[in-house]
């Protein structure tokens, strides 16, 4: 019977366990089980049992995999991405390793108006076409539901487009897609000089078209000086919230302005990038329910300083890990460059790592109660690996070692 499967012969489970974010100290622990099966019906988790349990069991209807010892973990959450574009900006990359910034390139009509022009010539089947792929390299690193954005329109039909591209792809691809409106993303050319009217727009003409269609679940701003300042990213969020939507922010990445200590103030599901978040920001985050998402590759795409992620967590914060994967600042779907980064770069334990790209990775989309962790009752999206301990994610250093990915409790992926 489609969607009841049996994995066993489990050496190692990382169940990731609960239902809530792990904030602080709780991200130490990976609730890991030994030499046990998974029992899932119609894709969801009904038992896990010992391996001797499973001996007397009749399973006639199930499919039954093996993991012959091998480690299982909850399928990663990439909480953080832009994945429908059109056009590349390899050139771009080339320059900032040479020195120049990205600000700088953004000032040269680079930057996120280069991705504009391309994606606003594309049609709606060139955007499922290439998120398609994407999202096929995403499902190979164990990626099981992704968030993605828009914000490569900037006006209203591109914008529409793209989450129009995203609920299509989310109907006929496995890895499930939460979708965030990011209107405001950066100033296009033709509202030079008239910001407010900008959002004004975005407010009275694109919103109530991605509220009423329910095109997007969350309203993102990007949060920085000389782009979307606290003042007007508050005065957008705050309208998108009351029009029945969740809030994200681009916060503090480039310049501390206080997007962080916004996002608490809005009680936003998620604050992320958070490079230049202040000691008083941190403190926020950890006395809200606000997920920080970190994004190690794009700091190292950029040649930036990390986000404080080790003080996040000391300081009690709830930490998610994303890719950020986009054409300009991070063309990167790559789970084991995150975690090797989070790890080396961001002194985060490998456990911390694991639980960020879960449960945590959830909670950043609103998700922990249904996915993000491998409880009785949740959605069976899970990951094989082709080693018996999670340590092999940071041992076999920089290398995709994801066996099999199984979405709803069917097997999606083989590699």
């Amino acid at each position: 019977m489609r969607n009841n499967l049996i994995i066993k012969n489990i050496g190692e489970l990382v169940t990731c366990s609960g239902f809530t974010s792990k904030k602080g100290s709780e991200m130490q622990e990976l609730h890991i089980l030994k030499d046990v099966s998974i029992i899932v019906e119609k894709g969801v988790i009904k038992e896990i049992i010992s391996s001797k349990e499973q001996l007397g069991c009749d399973f006639e209807n199930y499919e039954i995999i093996d993991a012959e010892g091998c480690c299982v973990l909850p399928g990663f959450v990439d909480s953080h991405t832009h994945f429908i574009f059109s056009g590349y900006r390899e050139e771009e990359f080339y320059l900032r390793v040479k020195g120049t910034s990205y600000m700088e390139i953004m000032k040269r009509g680079g930057g996120i108006a280069n991705t504009v022009n391309n994606t606003r010539e594309a049609s709606k089947e060139e955007l499922i076409e290439l998120g398609k792929r994407r999202l096929d390299d995403m499902l190979k690193m164990g990626i099981t539901t992704v968030e993605g954005k828009s914000g490569y329109g900037l006006d209203l039909n591109t914008e529409v487009l793209q989450l129009k591209a995203m609920k299509d792809l989310d109907k006929s691809h496995a890895v499930d897609i939460v979708s965030t409106f990011l209107g405001a993303h950066a100033l296009p050319k033709e509202y030079t000089g008239r910001k407010k009217e900008y959002l004004d727009f975005i407010i009275n003409e694109v919103l109530p078209i991605v509220t009423n269609e329910e095109l997007a679940e969350f309203c993102d701003v990007f949060c920085e000086k000389n782009v979307f300042e606290v003042d007007e990213s508050r005065y957008l969020l705050e309208r998108a919230k009351s029009m029945g939507m969740k809030l994200k922010l681009h916060a503090d990445e480039i310049e501390g302005i206080g997007g962080t200590e916004l996002a608490c103030e809005l009680k936003a599901v998620s604050a992320d990038h958070l490079l230049q978040a202040s000691d008083n920001g941190i403190k926020a985050l950890a006395a809200s329910n606000t997920i920080a998402t970190l994004l190690p590759c794009t700091a190292f795409s950029l040649k930036e300083s990390y986000a404080r992620g080790r003080k996040m967590i000391d300081e009690g914060c709830a930490v998610a890990l994303a890719t950020d994967f986009n054409p300009g600042s991070c063309f990167t779907q790559s789970i084991p460059l995150l975690i090797a980064l989070a790890c080396y770069n961001m002194n985060l334990s490998l456990e911390e790592v694991i639980n960020a790209l879960t449960i945590n990775g959830a909670a950043a989309l609103n998700r922990e109660k249904i996915i993000g962790s491998i409880d009785k009752g949740k959605q069976a999206d899970l990951i094989i690996l082709k080693y018996p301990s999670y340590k092999f994610m940071l041992y076999n250093l920089g290398t995709n070692i994801v066996n099999k990915v199984i979405k709803k409790g069917v097997l999606v992926k083989e590699n």
